[in-house]
């Protein structure tokens, strides 16, 4: 999984990638994490994303619910901020904890 950020004045957006990296496909997924103190989702993409501060959960759309077997997909946000622009220190993926590269 990666995570990278475009920071500016009291905004960002974030890139997630979520990566599978075994041999079966994931039918169905959510990813939760909690943002960092300050940080608010003000709209998203790829993902629905409840709720908007705190521990946050992804969670797939329709036409993204499968993560083919050594595939990924790509999801994203926009959030405020109020000087904390640093991301999540972990990540699980249906509750198995994933590794950020």
């Amino acid at each position: 999984m990666t995570y990278t950020t475009n920071a500016w004045n009291t905004g960002l957006t974030a890139n997630i990638i979520i990566a599978n990296t075994t041999g079966a496909a994931v039918n169905g997924w959510s990813l939760t994490f909690t943002l960092p103190s300050g940080q608010t989702i003000t709209s998203g993409w790829n993902a629905t994303y409840n709720p908007a501060s705190g521990q946050v959960t992804a969670r797939n759309l329709s036409y993204n619910a499968v993560i083919p077997a050594n595939g990924s997909v790509t999801i994203g946000f926009q959030a405020t901020h109020t000087g904390n622009t640093g991301r999540p220190t972990s990540f699980t993926l249906n509750g198995t904890t994933c590794t950020i590269a």
